[in-house]
């Protein structure tokens, strides 16, 4: 099907027969009256929901009317209603999980610090009330609510994904604390206020507007139950600018209203399928320069960070379409032991593996492997800096979200090991990763050094936007900054540079161009294609190491990270 006015349709409706019914998500000039949603019915449409935080709605509607539709003056922009998913995975093998070690959580505890008072809605699967999240009261959700359509409203748990998200926030140990236990699995900030909204269904799916709805509610809770930080462990393609996509818009709304949204990067960084290898994944709406867009690290089982290596799945940047530099940081975000229900579907998926086995092992009881498993992902990663930010909230609870972003991204740990060699152990594949700016974004969650920084950029200079990249007439790969932008030429409002200590100036990229003759994201308006790669003769970064000279780990060869696309 061909369409009139193709500028306002995104173009995943194309190729839809004209009698399909399609569910859309029309976005308008203005907050939608009933006069607009009478022009949508008079085109033999369904009104599903009003989705005001857009100034849009969802319809379901007859393809062959979405032309007319298009052509009404009042609409911006029409998107299919798109289906997003979780973004962890689940894991067969394991290695103890060190997480709030390598990013130094227990320094914030010896502080006092613990997240108490601050509301942290997680936008997920839901949560079940576990000993590990109630035990004296201590992070019951104080609000709970199904966008899903789930029977009786229910915002329980029945995948298993939300529940997971929430014990790497908020988890107390308490199931694996004890004389018969060696080890106790925390949360990063165990008495934050979890807010459940369960915008996923039992199988880890959902759709934008269940999760705009979702953030909408975040934001008209935000006064009463003060909700500070959104989690978002979950994602899909880019289809268009984050400027037209309405669940991006969403997140821009929940930033501009004082609330902090984390954002997983997505898992697509084993995807060559363009020849990138995997440069151009990161997922919507983790593409949005507002958000904090969080990618996963291996600690390879140590709570040294100095070993720590990229994962092979961790989406990599930059964004499709708008080339928005991301991740923004990193997080580990593999083989990480939290939460679980036995009764949901992911652990069912999963369970038949040797994980409960190997829990038996670590802790020695029984009641272990009942309570806790292991996933990988960067949704595993996201909900580290969740209660990271927490944490930062806490502490200095009048913290704008630009300045918990730019505190994490200036503090992270840049010190990493530049070049890893990682082996599928199921199919023999090895991929060959680095840690450039577009895989590790400013560096490793640092909590510690987050928590002891004086550096607090003034509200007013401006936002924390993450930059985007583009080449310079010499051809040079450059950051370009909005403005008013809280960094400026890469070095955030200090002696600090936020990216590391190789990105100084306007040099990006070594030998190596990133936009060449045929770039795969440049002219073509962000679309991954054509022959060229990034990794070609010569890699992203030519000679040039972002974070500094070159050093090697005989474990790295044969170092296991696992993870789906």
């Amino acid at each position: 099907m061909a369409f009139g006015d193709s500028a306002k349709l995104s173009k995943d409706l194309n190729g839809k027969n004209a009698s399909d019914q399609v569910d859309v998500i029309v976005q308008f000039n203005h907050a939608p009256t009933a006069q607009y949603h009478q022009k949508v019915l008079n085109l033999g449409g369904k009104l599903l929901q009003e989705l005001g935080l857009v100034n849009g709605a969802a319809y379901s509607m007859p393809t062959s009317a979405l032309s007319g539709l298009a052509a009404d003056p009042d609409v911006v922009y029409v998107t299919p209603d798109r289906p997003v998913s979780a973004t962890g995975n689940g894991s067969p093998t394991a290695v103890l999980d060190y997480h709030n070690e390598t990013v130094n959580a227990p320094a914030a505890w010896a502080q006092g610090l613990n997240g108490a008072g601050i509301g942290v809605a997680v936008i997920d699967s839901g949560i079940n009330r576990l000993p590990d999240l109630y035990n004296n009261a201590v992070n019951l959700a104080e609000f709970s609510q199904d966008f899903t359509g789930a029977p009786w409203g229910s915002a329980a748990d029945q995948y298993g994904h939300g529940t997971h998200v929430a014990g790497i926030i908020a988890g107390n140990g308490f199931r694996s604390t004890g004389w018969n236990y060696s080890y106790t699995f925390l949360g990063v900030a165990d008495n934050v206020n979890l807010i459940n909204l369960r915008a996923l269904d039992q199988n880890g799916e959902g759709t934008d507007s269940q999760v705009i709805a979702a953030i909408d509610t975040a934001i008209q809770w935000k006064n009463v139950l003060n909700i500070r930080v959104i989690n978002l462990s979950l994602g899909r393609p880019v289809y268009e600018s984050y400027q037209l996509d309405p669940l991006c818009q969403a997140v821009e709304q929940a930033w501009k209203a004082g609330i902090v949204v984390v954002v997983a990067a997505g898992n697509g960084g084993r995807d060559n399928s363009e020849n990138t290898q995997g440069y151009g994944t990161i997922n919507a709406p983790g593409n949005d320069p507002y958000a904090i867009t969080v990618g996963a690290m291996n600690t390879l089982g140590s709570p040294n960070r100095a070993n720590d290596v990229i994962t092979s799945y961790t989406s990599k940047g930059p964004t499709l379409i708008d080339h928005v530099v991301k991740p923004d940081l990193v997080a580990p975000g593999n083989l990480i032991i939290s939460l679980y229900s036995p009764r949901e579907t992911l652990n069912q998926l999963y369970s038949s593996n040797e994980i409960p086995d190997y829990l038996y092992q670590v802790n020695g009881d029984s009641a272990g492997s009942n309570t806790y498993f292991m996933l990988s992902g960067t949704s595993m990663a996201a909900p580290m800096v969740s209660g990271a930010a927490a944490l930062l909230l806490q502490q200095s609870p009048y913290m704008t979200p630009d300045q918990v972003k730019a505190r994490l991204m200036k503090t992270a740990y840049k010190n990493l090991i530049p070049y890893s060699t990682v082996t599928d152990s199921a199919t023999g594949v090895v991929y060959n990763e680095q840690a450039d700016i577009f895989t590790v974004g400013a560096g490793l969650l640092d909590i510690q050094a987050a928590l002891g920084s004086n550096s607090l950029a003034p509200w007013t200079t401006g936002s924390a936007l993450s930059p985007t990249a583009t080449q310079d007439a010499s051809g040079n790969t450059v950051l370009v900054n909005a403005s008013p932008a809280i960094w400026n030429q890469s070095v955030l409002w200090g002696d600090s540079l936020v990216w590391g200590p190789v990105l100084q100036g306007t040099d990006a990229s070594g030998e190596s161009v990133l936009w060449g003759a045929s770039a795969p994201w440049g002219s073509n308006q962000g679309s991954v294609q054509g022959t060229s790669v990034l990794w070609g003769s010569s890699v992203l970064w030519g000679s040039s190491v972002l974070w500094g000279s070159v050093t090697t780990d005989g474990d790295l060869t044969t170092a296991y990270a696992y993870g789906r696309n």
